[in-house]
């Protein structure tokens, strides 16, 4: 069957900040794959994910996570960068892209379109625990419209064993077809898969910093695994749009509104590593052209972080050269957003050969992890001399996890623009040390360490929700995941 053209399709709607939505649906929030989602007399599997590949991009381009982590600021409208609670549904997930998914999975023609499915679902919920903490997993996505919530803990081993259980699935005869991302290629999902492994072990290593533990064990298995893993930044989970009805999330944040900017945070700490990607991290100018001339004026002028209207707003209009989200050529209509690179996965295993969880090279996949991110941004090599500075140099032997500062600051810099992935980074590590926003609201005035639960939770859920509000130690945005405990 011919790939889906993602132009012809009615595809899931891509909301910037946060796609998790509410639903007015409670009774069937939690999915019901007895219901063709497709709403046809036989489920159109291909247009069905390349729904849900469409629908992936929103988990990776949230604005959200990027206040909370100081990737942005937000100029008119502060109340989020100054914590206002974040009370958010995450029902509409499950009764969407989820359950899309679960269809594959429950009915779709062949394991290879089953494997996909598995992959991707085990990333959605990997973005909505880390966000909330304990939600529904066991019981959801099988018609049950109360369904209890699952400890993380236990949603993080579920995950884990699902990745292993899909990579393994794929392969044989059957076409993955609706694919946008890989066209159909099952050996790119099976490395994605592995990677999205890694990345999850690495989460975890608060939990389990050991050799040998839960963690370790889960990131070694993945690392070896004959399928391999992402390696290239020609195999990074990039989706790219057509734009027109299509168009990059990153584009659709600047149409008609000039809401959001490049943190000041973010723009000193590129500044004090004299790091060039900063030429792609930011600018001023409206020109989406290639040469965009612009940005070297401009790019560094990051907007002061966590401020009341009254002081940004002023701000802003004094000094219009202050820099957007990307430069212009990167927020075009048919940009991208990448989900996972092959930077992420090298600095992942920096870290585990720090840690001494392998006997891998730290400092040539440290070194690897940088120069890929340089290349995903079409940049040159950085030189010998960014990598002997103080705070990018790892000074110290692996094996002690010492390293760890530099290496955390790396991944968070190569996560860029991902807000998900740099909130993720700073609440597992600590670092870059954030200093939380001046004009703070919430009682604590300290950085939200998750989403609180919505009211469609209460509203609908009561008992499975108040029970885990209780079982988390109380349902407030200063309360850790337990990855980050």
């Amino acid at each position: 069957m011919k790939t889906i053209n993602i132009k012809k399709l009615a595809v899931l709607p891509l909301a910037l900040g946060l796609i998790f939505t509410s639903c007015k649906r409670y009774s069937s929030d939690f999915g019901d794959t007895n219901v063709n989602p497709g709403v046809t007399g036989s489920p159109l599997f291909n247009a069905l994910l390349t729904n849900s590949l469409v629908a992936t991009p929103g988990y990776a381009a949230q604005t959200r996570g990027g206040l909370y982590c100081q990737y942005f600021s937000e100029t008119q409208y502060p109340d989020v960068s100054q914590y206002s609670i974040p009370q958010i549904n995450f029902e509409g997930n499950y009764s969407g892209v989820l359950n899309d998914l679960q269809n594959i999975i429950n009915n779709g023609p062949n394991d290879n379109m089953k494997g996909v499915s598995r992959i991707l679902k085990a990333y959605i919920f990997s973005t909505i625990t880390d966000s909330w903490g304990d939600v529904p997993y066991s019981q959801a996505l099988s018609g049950n419209g109360t369904p209890a919530f699952d400890r993380q803990s236990d949603i993080y081993t579920g995950l884990l064993t699902e990745l292993t259980a899909a990579v393994n699935q794929l392969g044989g005869t059957g076409a993955i077809t609706g694919d946008i991302v890989y066209g159909g290629n099952v050996a790119k999902w099976q490395k994605f898969g592995n990677s999205l492994r890694l990345r999850l072990a690495i989460q975890i290593s608060k939990k389990f910093p050991t050799a040998g533990q839960y963690a370790s064990t889960q990131f070694n298995a993945a690392l070896t695994h004959p399928a391999g893993i992402i390696s290239s930044n020609a195999d990074n989970f990039t989706v790219v749009y057509p734009g027109g009805n299509f168009s990059s999330p990153w584009w659709g944040l600047y149409n008609g509104r000039r809401d959001f900017g490049e943190s000041e945070p973010m723009t000193n700490l590129m500044a004090s590593f004299g790091d060039g990607r900063q030429a792609a991290f930011g600018g001023k100018t409206e020109d989406q052209s290639t040469s965009n001339p612009d940005w070297n004026q401009s790019s560094a002028q990051g907007v002061p972080y966590g401020r009341a209207r009254a002081f940004v707003d002023p701000w802003t209009s004094a000094n219009p050269s202050w820099a957007r989200v990307l430069r212009g050529d990167f927020r075009t209509q048919t940009g991208s957003v990448v989900v996972l690179s092959a930077a992420e996965t090298f600095l992942h295993r920096a870290e585990a050969a720090d840690r001494g969880w392998t006997a891998e090279n730290m400092t040539s996949m440290y070194q690897q992890g940088i120069t890929a991110s340089f290349a995903q941004w079409g940049l040159a090599a950085p030189s010998a001399g960014y990598f002997s500075q103080t705070n990018v140099n790892l000074a110290n032997p692996a094996g002690t996890a010492a390293n760890i500062r530099a290496i955390a600051i790396q991944q968070y810099i190569a996560g860029y623009p991902d807000g998900q992935r740099g909130w993720n980074i700073w609440r597992r590590t600590g670092f870059p040390v954030l200093t939380p926003a001046p004009d703070a609201t919430n009682t604590s005035r300290q950085i939200p360490q998750r989403y609180t639960y919505g009211q469609t939770s209460y509203g609908s859920n009561t008992a499975n929700v108040t029970a885990a509000a209780s079982a988390i130690g109380g349902d407030n945005q200063d309360t850790k995941v337990w990855w980050a405990q």
